[in-house]
């Protein structure tokens, strides 16, 4: 029988940990967190002293009755869990759930699972660190009281099955006020002009219109383009200057939970919970030939940090591959001997450098060979030389109009030999060759109109990043926040992008009106801080809770009273197509419907269209607020689909632009509130 008892995290490290450590160790799963605080209630005295009630989750006792047979056998018992907050709290919990105050216990972390890591792991233990548990608590006991104090107030001015939480409110809050800047956004029209020179055999090379008079270009109507063409018509261009500098492209810093997250939904197109889904499956494990390992380090960490063996892997690789001119000269220096496999604050990596993805790949599903390559690549990427470029910058002069072309050329492509993905498109043209008193032969001169553009909606991506740069949440809580906001129904996402549901606008707006501190960025991101504090043992867990909890529940109890109900039963003219009664108005995930108050006897349910007491401009119906399939507002008529196309993303006037027959409607806040045409192309109601 074995002797020590290692007990993980998830079960899908128990064979490969097994393997490695041979028939003197069993390897049991703890199947994630064995305590928690209890769903039925609260689970925090805050009346004394705010202890938490920690009880055993539900369906867990067998297995803490196996596991507690396992460490009564065993002389020794190692509490591997990963190797973060998160997972230094549950081996807390199965050091007292499991009753072990008798036993020879130790804390051991491994950022890969591979038998070296495990090896030296089990060389190196530990005691449970309590101020990272207790950063953890703090962190438990902040959500709870956030989602079980506010939740309740929304189930009974909105609906049941509603939520509120510390991080999630303050990330709807961030989308949703995105979303109010484009609605209020009011474009602007402006013009550039563009020339094209002739260059020898080749279809020349183009210059844009930079300065006037030397001052900054800044063109508002098609006149003053025009007047600038036809001036520059009548003179001669001359090059004033040629200008050559080399710059650098510095090679891209390894993975990051966030960084991963960010660069797999926008070349792969994966979700947040996808790429951690398919980057645990990578973590703990996967059978390549006969041999089952973990094949990138942990994957929930902010750190950038490498592993000196992983550097000295990493010099080895490259000068075989690529050469040693390739191999950055920060990692050229002697490193050092010993590999720090215990700390747990390591960038995201392949284990084995020499696992390059084509020659794995048979072994990986499609989803898993195209992250596992972006990590690999991003990694060897990440130790190697910059890429060196030679920007050339060209004036001409015509007048008081001066243009400007600049072009690049690649003179060594460094870090970009293997991180593909960053490499910027730099056009493949022949190099330009002029000289300062160059007369240029101007093939066209063309004015272009432009119109500024309103900030862009947020994508899974984006949204992280401004999370993390707001220090907001932290990388384990990105994609389970996402989800979230995605399955209450406060957020849909239509080609890739995020929007606000009415629903979700309707919690944000009680969030912001009652509970304003809860959903600022600066107080969430200052909890971070102190939670970091927490972890880094200068302060004491608690201190933070009796500091947060008094004037919240003031603030509770306040919007307890004076939240206002949200009516979502609100009862119609209209008949049931089924039984006849009086169909009500529902508020479901998307928003309102009609549905029969007979349900669930009779199911009947139909769209729900709001007038808003504006003709169709097209063909005098009736304009009504209407709904994509995935919850976004929009303006059509009651006659589409029936001869009337009508429709627009902002309120239609009811009226037709005098400029060119399209539709007016209003932009901008109440009290900057204009009418444009809904056409991109006319400027009308545009200017100024």
């Amino acid at each position: 029988m074995a002797s020590n008892l290692v007990i993980v995290e998830s079960a899908a490290k128990v064979n490969t940990i097994s393997k490695f450590l041979g028939k003197n160790y069993k390897v049991e799963a703890s199947i994630g967190h064995v305590r928690d605080l209890p769903k039925s209630q609260l689970g925090i005295d805050v009346e004394h002293d705010y202890d938490p009630k920690y009880i055993t989750i539900r369906g867990k006792g067998e297995l803490l009755q196996k596991l507690r047979k396992e460490a009564k056998s065993a002389k020794c018992i190692y509490l591997a869990t990963d190797p973060d907050r998160e997972g230094e709290a549950i081996s807390w919990h199965l050091y007292h759930a499991l009753k072990l105050e008798d036993k020879k216990v130790y804390r051991i972390t491994f950022n890969e699972i591979t038998e070296q890591a495990v090896k030296e792991a089990i060389k190196h233990p530990r005691e449970v660190n309590m101020d990272l548990v207790d950063a953890q608590q703090a962190r438990r006991v902040l959500d709870r009281l956030v989602g079980y104090k506010i939740s309740p107030i929304l189930w009974k001015k909105i609906r049941k099955g509603l939520s509120a939480g510390r991080v999630q409110s303050v990330t709807l809050r961030l989308i949703s006020d995105r979303e109010k800047e484009i609605q209020e956004f009011i474009e602007q029209e402006y013009w550039s002009v563009e020339a094209l020179f002739k260059q020898g055999k080749t279809k020349g090379f183009e210059a844009k219109l930079d300065k006037i008079d030397q001052q900054k270009v800044d063109i508002r109507s098609e006149k003053e383009a025009q007047a600038i063409v036809t001036a520059c018509e009548n003179r001669p261009f001359e090059v004033v200057s040629t200008k050559v500098s080399e710059r650098v492209k510095n090679p891209v810093l390894p993975f990051t939970t966030s960084t991963m997250q960010q660069e797999a939904a926008k070349h792969l197109g994966f979700s947040t919970q996808k790429t951690m889904n398919i980057a645990q499956q990578l973590y703990e494990g996967v059978k390549i030939g006969k041999k089952e390992v973990g094949i990138v380090t942990y994957i929930r960490t902010d750190s950038v940090r490498i592993s000196d063996t992983a550097k000295e892997q990493a010099v080895e690789y490259i000068t075989n591959k690529f050469g040693p001119e390739y191999i950055k000269s920060d990692t050229k220096a002697k490193q050092s001997k010993v590999a720090k496999i215990q700390d747990a604050h390591e960038a995201i990596r392949p284990t084995y450098i020499n696992y390059e993805p084509s020659e794995i790949k048979e072994y990986l599903s499609r989803d898993q060979y195209r992250l596992y390559q972006m990590i690999w690549s991003r990694f060897v990427g990440s130790q190697m030389m910059p890429a060196k470029y030679e920007a050339h910058a060209i004036s001409i002069q015509n007048g008081p109009y001066t243009f400007k072309a600049t072009y690049s050329v690649q003179l060594f492509d460094g870090y970009l030999k293997a991180y593909a993905l960053d490499n910027a498109q730099i056009e493949k043209q022949p190099a330009i060759r002029v000289s300062a008193g160059d007369v240029l032969e101007c093939i066209t001169l063309t004015p272009n109109q432009h119109f500024t553009q309103p900030p862009a909606r947020y994508s899974e991506a984006t949204l992280v990043k401004t999370l993390e740069e707001n220090g907001v949440g932290r990388p384990s809580t990105y994609a389970p926040t996402i989800t979230t906001l995605l399955s209450r129904g406060y957020v849909t996402k239509e080609n890739k992008v995020l929007y606000p549901t009415e629903l979700g606008e309707v919690v944000n707006n009680i969030m912001l009106s009652h509970f304003d501190e809860i959903v600022d960025v600066e107080f969430t991101a200052q909890l971070e801080k102190v939670l970091d504090e927490i972890a880094s043992g200068h302060v004491f867990w608690k201190e933070i809770i009796k500091a947060f909890y008094p004037n919240f529940n003031k603030t509770v109890i306040k919007a307890e009273e004076e939240v206002e109900n949200v009516n979502l039963v609100e009862v119609t003219d209209i008949p049931c197509d089924k039984c006849g009664a009086h169909m009500i108005v529902r508020y479901g995930k998307y928003g309102k419907f009609l549905g029969c108050p007979n349900f669930p006897e009779c199911n009947f349910t139909k769209p729900w269209y709001e007038e808003i007491g504006v003709k169709c401009p097209l063909c005098q119906g009736e304009v009504i607020l209407k709904k994509t399939k995935k919850g976004r507002t929009y303006y059509g008529c009651d006659n589409n689909g029936e001869g009337c196309d009508f429709m627009s993303w902002q309120r239609p006037t009811g009226e037709k632009c005098p400029v060119c027959g399209d539709v007016l409607i209003e932009k901008g806040t109440s009290k900057n509130r204009k009418t444009v045409c809904r056409n991109s192309t006319c400027n009308y109601g545009k200017k100024g």
